[in-house]
């Protein structure tokens, strides 16, 4: 399984910011500035995740918080 975070609401400072702030180096962080990215991916809200199978659909999505033990039993099927 591989994580992704995906910036695009902000500026690129503040997603360096929420890097440093948070720690996320134990997945790669990703941004966009043009916001094309979450338009292609029908997000609507922050924060939204998206559980791709090994082809590169979505199947399923979870906007605002989410229940990480949800999204790990619908990682263990996909």
């Amino acid at each position: 399984m591989t994580l992704i975070g995906l910036g695009a609401q902000d500026n690129l400072e503040d997603a360096y910011e929420f890097v440093e702030k948070y720690g996320t180096t134990s997945f790669r962080m990703l941004y966009d500035a043009t916001l094309e990215s979450w338009t292609a991916l029908g997000v609507r809200a922050q924060p939204t995740a998206i559980l791709f199978d090994s082809d590169g659909r979505g199947q399923f999505i979870w906007y605002g918080a989410f229940d990480e033990s949800e999204v790990l039993e619908k990682a263990a099927v996909v």
